[in-house]
């Protein structure tokens, strides 16, 4: 029988079925769930000092190495320090995933630790596109687009925020 795992842990699996073999970020609360399943997926993390040094060391491995960067940041400050190396990743054509958490609408009325208004719109600005998965389904069809994207069209940033709530749910991948 299957064991369900969180989202977040099983988000690890499925970038590895796309060829990821190395992630890079900082884990914090908001994140951690995206962080259970990168040793159990065969996947090396590089920890960076600030977010900013992550998205540019995925820039920099999908410059070297051919394949798409990827980072791991939490919400609100740390998406907003990882957008400068997003915004240089979309103007040089370099494929780099970025995927944060969210607060969720509850959350966000509250006014809970790192609350950001929108910050999907606010890395829209600075990549191809950003989207919010509010499912599992939704969070592996995006990965699976964003990879798709890379390989069939001009490969440009892309981000992917999945509310925090959510990365904790227990799923089957």
């Amino acid at each position: 029988m299957l064991e369900k795992k969180s989202l977040g842990s099983q988000i690890s699996h499925t970038l590895k079925d796309w060829g990821v073999d190395v992630i890079f970020g900082i884990p914090g609360v908001h994140n951690q769930e995206m962080y259970r399943g990168i040793e159990e997926a065969g996947i090396r993390h590089v920890l960076a000092r600030h977010e900013q040094g992550a998205g540019f060391m995925a820039d920099g491995y999908a410059r070297a190495c051919g394949k798409p960067g990827v980072a791991y940041v939490i919400t609100g400050p740390g998406l907003c320090n990882i957008m400068t190396p997003m915004g240089q990743a979309y103007s040089d054509s370099v494929p780099i995933l970025v995927l944060s958490s969210c607060l969720d609408e509850i959350s966000m009325r509250r006014g809970q630790l790192h609350q950001m208004l929108d910050q999907e719109r606010a890395a829209d600005c600075v990549c191809d596109w950003s989207y919010q998965a509010n499912s599992p389904e939704a969070a592996y069809g995006l990965i699976n687009r964003a990879f798709l994207e890379f390989q069939m069209q001009r490969p440009r940033s892309k981000h992917i925020q999945i509310p925090i709530s959510l990365l904790e749910t227990k799923t089957l991948r």
